[in-house]
């Protein structure tokens, strides 16, 4: 039997997960949980697992922070994701296994018989197409991203996000639809996952779309006007580094 552990920040998704695994894959034992990047490296340090369910995007960093933390991987990993049709992409071209959100049975089952498979390979192989996968996330540009508010789902154009505010571990997307987003993840989360090339951080409490950046206004120290009339406090230090972004981002349009 593999002994595998669960790492997601929904409380919803573990239990799920745990009870599907339960049900389908008596080849699997679930033997810890956890719900962060630092929580996990502790449990995955603590029980050693052969293999992790491992969701990407979490209120502490991302899947990819977790895995960094590690010089070699000793455990198959299987990601949980609800990236768009791009990063599935990755996923296939690098072998890495993924579930994509909501998990089906039918899905895990074939997941399960991958993880018992690949504890005939070496574990270098293994690692390199982590790293390979890293590599590929960081270069891909993503079209969508998948919000899980209160409501449900919302399938969201990366186009379409105009600026993201911070209010502890809660996150509100404003799209320029006018729509408003909240989700309960850190302003952190998304900074890692949204590409560096269209937005930028000025704020501790936000990130705005250098696309819809319309005016530098030098009052009080410094804001962003929004396309939407909205103004976003930059930091001192920050100023320079905003600048260049929204001067470079202006020389490649």
């Amino acid at each position: 039997m593999e002994r595998v552990i669960i790492i997601d920040d929904e409380t919803n998704a573990r239990e799920h997960l745990r009870n599907l695994i339960e049900e389908h894959c008596p080849q699997l034992q679930v033997i810890g949980e956890a719900d962060g990047v630092e929580s996990g490296f502790r449990l995955i340090r603590e029980v050693q697992p052969q293999a992790i369910f491992l969701d990407i995007s979490m209120r502490d960093g991302t899947g990819f922070h977790l895995l960094d933390k590690f010089d070699r991987h000793t455990f198959q990993v299987i990601f949980q994701t609800a990236f768009d049709e791009f990063a599935i992409k990755a996923f296939r071209y690098n072998a890495v296994d993924y579930l994509l959100k909501p998990v089906s049975a039918n899905e895990l089952v074939k997941a399960a018989g991958k993880i018992v498979a690949s504890q005939d390979q070496d574990h270098p192989a293994i690692t390199q197409q982590l790293f390979n996968l890293i590599d590929s996330a960081k270069k891909q540009k993503f079209e969508k991203i998948v919000l899980h508010s209160s409501e449900g789902m919302h399938f969201v154009k990366v186009a379409d996000i105009q600026h993201l505010q911070a209010d502890a571990n809660y996150t509100t997307f404003y799209l320029t639809s006018g729509e408003k987003i909240t989700v309960t993840k850190t302003i952190k989360t998304f900074e890692e996952l949204l590409p560096e090339s269209s937005f930028f951080r000025p704020h501790q409490s936000y990130i705005v779309s250098l696309d819809c950046v319309s005016k530098i206004l030098k009052e009080d120290g410094g804001y962003a006007l929004m396309e939407d009339g909205s103004k976003i406090p930059i930091s001192r230090r920050k100023k320079d580094q905003f600048i260049m972004a929204l001067m470079g981002r202006s020389s490649r349009s």
